[in-house]
Parts: structure tokens; sequence; C-alpha cells
């Protein structure tokens, strides 16, 4: 057995290791588990990695509601647009919901402390990572219909580069995610799988243009339904390719295999900068 066989492993253990707190040990080097089930440990001859298992030491009383369906678009504008601050009105014309609805949830990300009423009555975000780290805990990425399957390609990029150009030259609405939408406004880390957001489906007979075959064997492609076109909300192209907001791909990271939680400490450095990442 060499030296480096014999070197300790640091190991942080904690009921559960929130986003940043991963990023800070990945940063450090410094292993970790949590009792919820996650892990991230690299040691001679050993890498263990599992992620996306729920907070079971979540506080009482903090609802997962406001970050259901319709009422997360609050906190969307919120965090898409962190620096501003919004009274209840404007949030109601901004994401079509009633007013009364607005200030029902309004009222619980107060009492969350989740955002910061200013004198004049309006609301921001009281801490950007705060909220978006709440937001992702209560977020399910696999609660939305999702299609597996393979189409032939040398790689993900040339795959997502032949997807959006099919689906653009057809006049069908989509926006990259996940893996795919991480890469396109990092660059950090290939990827195999690409997630696609379509406004419709497609039909069979398209598909099958793509050469798209069903299944979970070798696949490279995920094609989502949203149950919210706002998922689409400020979306934008990037290379030439369209993605959804860099937050939105964050939210979704959670539910993807590969180095998404690598790719997630990225994009939050680019959703709130240097000093958050």
């Amino acid at each position: 057995m060499n030296h480096s066989e014999k070197m300790p492993v640091r190991l942080l253990v904690v009921p559960y290791m929130h986003e940043r707190g991963r990023e800070r040990c990945r940063q450090e080097g410094i292993s970790w588990l949590d009792l919820s089930g996650n892990a991230d440990i690299t040691g001679p001859r050993i890498r263990i990695s599992i992620s996306g298992r729920p907070n079971i030491y979540r506080q009482p009383g903090r609802s997962s509601g406001v970050f259901a369906r319709k009422s997360s678009r609050v906190s969307r504008v919120l965090l898409y647009h962190a620096d501003s601050a919004f009274t209840q009105r404007e949030l109601s014309k901004l994401t079509d919901l009633d007013e009364g609805y607005i200030s029902k949830i309004v009222r619980s990300l107060e009492s969350d402390e989740l955002i910061d009423r200013l004198e004049d009555g309006s609301v921001k975000a009281r801490d950007k990572s705060l909220l978006l780290d709440a937001w992702r805990e209560a977020y399910d990425f696999h609660k939305q219909p999702l299609v597996r399957g393979h189409v032939p390609a040398r790689s993900g990029l040339d795959l997502l580069s032949a997807l959006s150009q099919k689906l653009s030259s057809d006049g069908i609405e989509y926006a990259a995610s996940g893996l795919a939408g991480a890469w396109l406004y990092t660059q950090f880390a290939d990827f195999r799988i690409a997630t696609i957001y379509l406004q419709r489906p497609i039909p069979a007979a398209k598909l099958s243009n793509l050469g798209f075959r069903e299944g979970e064997a070798g696949e490279n492609i995920w094609i989502v339904i949203p149950k919210d076109e706002w998922v689409f909300y400020e979306s934008r192209e990037v290379d030439g390719i369209r993605s959804v907001h860099p937050v939105q791909v964050f939210l979704d990271l959670k539910g993807h295999p590969e180095r998404a939680e690598e790719a997630a400490g990225e994009l939050r450095g680019l959703i709130f900068g240097p000093e958050t990442s």
C-alpha cells in the first residue's frame, strides 16, 4: 500500500447538505455525507456520489406551496430580477395571477423570511441564494411529463444543435435545460443527455424523422412538455440555441445524472456572481 492510500479522508457529516455547502466542500476538497442520504466522497480507491434525496430534516412550518406550479411565478420574477422590488399589483400583472392570490404567496414568503417588505410596501428577495435554495429544495423536475429516448449523434452538443435546427425550422417553440442548458451558459463539462422543453408535443412522424427511439436504453434525450408554460419565461438564445433562464436550468439540474451537481455550482456563480459560488 503506497502513502496516498494511507491518507485519511476528511469527511463532513450533516443532517442535510445544501447547495452552497456542497460547492464549498468541492472547492476545499472535503468529502461529505448527509443523514438524508446524499453524499460526495472521494479518496484512495473510492468515489461515492449520491444526490437528489430530499431533506428529511427540513424545518417544520416552511410551506412548499409557495413553489407550486403557479405560485412559483412570484419567486421566479423576484429571482430573475433580484435587484428590483415589486409591488403586489406589479407582481399580479407580471404573473397573470389574482392580487388576492399574490398577497397570500407574499405573506408566506415573508413569514419564511425569504423576502423583505420595503417602506413603500414593495417586496424583494431578502437573500437571493437562500430563496433559490428553498425553491430547489421543494422542486421536483420529474413531476413533469417526460419522454426518454435515443437519437443517433456523436455527442450531446451535436444532438442539441441538430434538434435546435430541426425544431426551429418546423416552428416549434423549444428551450434547452438541464445539463445541455448548463453547458450553453458555462461550457462546463461535456454532456450526454440533452433535455428539451417543448411548448407542445411533436407528432410521432417528426420524431421518427429525427431518428428518435423511445426508451431508457442508451437514452441521450429527455423531452419535456411542461405543466406550466412559465418555464419559458425569459428564455434566451445562447450561441444560436434557445435555452431557459439560468435559474430554471439550475432547478432542473436537481433531477439530472452525470455531473449535474458540479454544473449547478458553476451555474450558481453565473447567476449570482463569484461571491456566492
